[in-house]
Parts: structure tokens; C-alpha cells; sequence
């Protein structure tokens, strides 16, 4: 049992790691904004066209921010989660269901 549990944390930091290495997204006003993150939610890079300088005001810059910023935290959930839930998909079927207990995540 104890060797599963190190499994399992070794998995864990895996996952961690390999979710460091992919990248997501968000954009707004047609990709005038644009969020680059890990999908473990760290922000890597913001991009900003000059025209919204230009032709925007503040406050629409900065709302518009908010939503590609938003929408790649999103999308950084999406991959955590999927990459969580074949994690531990794989984890139960390695402990051999606990003994019928397996099937309670089914």
C-alpha cells in the first residue's frame, strides 16, 4: 500500500511537470489581447495590439484583459483536469478496485 502511495505522489509531480511544458491561451477582441499561461495557471506572456493603445480607452483595455486572462485560466482548468482524471483513472485501476471501492468513482 505504501509503495502506491509513492506512486501516486510521484505521478503527481509527473503531472505537475509535464503541465508546466503546456501552454494555453485566452483571447479577446479578436485576438487584440492575448494570455499565454501554463495550464498550471502561470501567466508567461501578455500580448497587446498598439491599436487598442491607440483607438481604446483604459478601462476597455483593462476589461478586456480581464477576459483573455480568464479565459485561459479556463482553459488551463481544462487541461489540469483532464490530465487529474486520467492520473487517477490510472491510480484505481492499479489498486485493483480496493476491493469494490474503485467502483464507487465509476
Amino acid at each position: 500500500m505504501f509503495d502506491k502511495l509513492m506512486q501516486a505522489q510521484q505521478r503527481a509531480e509527473e503531472i505537475k511537470a509535464r503541465l508546466n511544458n503546456i501552454s494555453v491561451s485566452g483571447e479577446a477582441e479578436g485576438g487584440r489581447i492575448r494570455v499565454i499561461a501554463t495550464a498550471n495557471k502561470e501567466i508567461k506572456e501578455v500580448q497587446i495590439s498598439e491599436e487598442l493603445f491607440t483607438e481604446g480607452d483604459k478601462e476597455q483595455v483593462e476589461e478586456l484583459l480581464i477576459v483573455a486572462l480568464n479565459k485561459a485560466l479556463a482553459q488551463a482548468d481544462s487541461v489540469s483536469q483532464t490530465e487529474m482524471a486520467a492520473a487517477s483513472q490510472d491510480l484505481l485501476g492499479g489498486l485493483g478496485g480496493l476491493g469494490g471501492l474503485g467502483n464507487l468513482f465509476k
